[in-house]
C-alpha cells in the first residue's frame, strides 16, 4: 500500500492508497476539499468538524441523488441529471446539525 501526502482546506493528511488507486483518491480529495472549502466560504460554519460533517452528508446526498437518478428518469421517461441539493437544504440541515451539536458538542 502507498502513502500520499494531501491537503483539505488548509492541513496535510497523510493517506493509505491501494496501489493504482492514487488518481481516484486524488479526486476524492478535490471534492471533499471543494465543499468544505465552499462551506467555510458561505460563512455560516467556522468549526472544522462541523464543516466535515456538513461536507460529509452532502457528498453522500450527492451520491444518493445520482444512484437514484436514473431510476426516475427510467419511471419518467427523462434522461437523468446530477441533482445538488437546495440552499434551503443545506440551511437546514446547518440547523439541525447546530442542534445536534449544540447539546453535547458530539454527533454520537
Amino acid at each position: 500500500m502507498k502513502q500520499i501526502e494531501v491537503s483539505i482546506m488548509g492541513q496535510s493528511y497523510l493517506l493509505g492508497c491501494p496501489d493504482g488507486g492514487e488518481e481516484r483518491l486524488r479526486e476524492a480529495v478535490h471534492q471533499v476539499d471543494r465543499e468544505m472549502c465552499a462551506i467555510r466560504d458561505s460563512g455560516k460554519l467556522k468549526a472544522r468538524e462541523r464543516i466535515a460533517v456538513l461536507s460529509a452528508l452532502n457528498l453522500a446526498y450527492m451520491l444518493t441523488e445520482r444512484h437514484a437518478a436514473p431510476a426516475v428518469a427510467a419511471k419518467h421517461g427523462n434522461e437523468a441529471s446530477s441533482a445538488l441539493p437546495s440552499p434551503e437544504y443545506i440551511d437546514k440541515l446547518i440547523e439541525r446539525l447546530d442542534q445536534a451539536l449544540d447539546s453535547d458538542g458530539h454527533l454520537i
